[in-house]
């Protein structure tokens, strides 16, 4: 066995787990709780920006991001059933890294601009697509409910779409899992994984 995860990753990792299940199960009746869980998880993204480039190797994000060929490749090996067995993420699963910090940071800053509305004067004017039609009025209007609810509804749809990137990121961690012969998940709270075998990526 050998170190892959440092302790600040690992603790990074379940802290926004914790983070993001609680803003989902407040997301009703839990108005408080719900924004400090949203702040919390901002803050973990921060943290996991600057240790993606002052970090420990294996968190570093010039140690897993790769580019599109190598994330093709990948892609067909695993269709294939042949991928190789990487020690830090796979390029699958660096771009879920990248979606799910990108998809976090938009819900979390999409609902800290609904909690005072004047914070959205702070936003260029809502795209055509995703506001109400004015187009019986020809007077410039103000930020007001019809872009109140246009951020809700957004906000709204960066929460499925984690919800969905995270399904899809248990999945790939399953399945890796199994077709490896590894307990990924323990691996993250242990830090530890198996030795690079001779056909390993490290």
């Amino acid at each position: 066995m050998i170190k892959v995860w440092d302790p600040l990753l690992r603790l990074f990792h379940w802290s926004l787990v914790a983070s993001i299940a609680i803003a989902w199960l407040t997301s009703e009746d839990g108005e408080a709780l719900h924004e400090w869980a949203g702040y919390a998880a901002l803050g973990l993204i921060a943290f996991r920006l600057v240790w993606g480039l002052i970090g420990p190797h294996y968190a570093r994000f010039t140690q897993f991001i790769c580019g599109p060929k190598e994330v093709i490749t990948y892609t067909r090996d695993i269709l294939g059933k042949r991928e190789k067995r990487y020690i830090g993420h796979n390029p699958l699963g660096a771009i879920m890294v990248v979606a799910l910090l990108a998809t976090t940071a938009a819900t979390g800053v999409t609902g800290w601009l609904m909690v005072e509305p004047e914070r959205m004067s702070m936003l260029p004017e809502m795209p055509a697509f995703v506001t109400p039609a004015y187009a019986d009025s020809d007077e410039e209007r103000e930020y007001g409910e019809g872009d109140e609810k246009v951020l809700k509804d957004i906000h709204e749809l960066f929460a499925n779409l984690l919800l969905l990137l995270i399904f899809l990121h248990v999945s790939g961690v399953i399945y890796a899992g199994r077709h490896h012969k590894e307990n990924l998940a323990r691996a993250m709270v242990t830090g530890k994984k198996r030795a690079p075998e001779h056909d390993d990526i490290s």
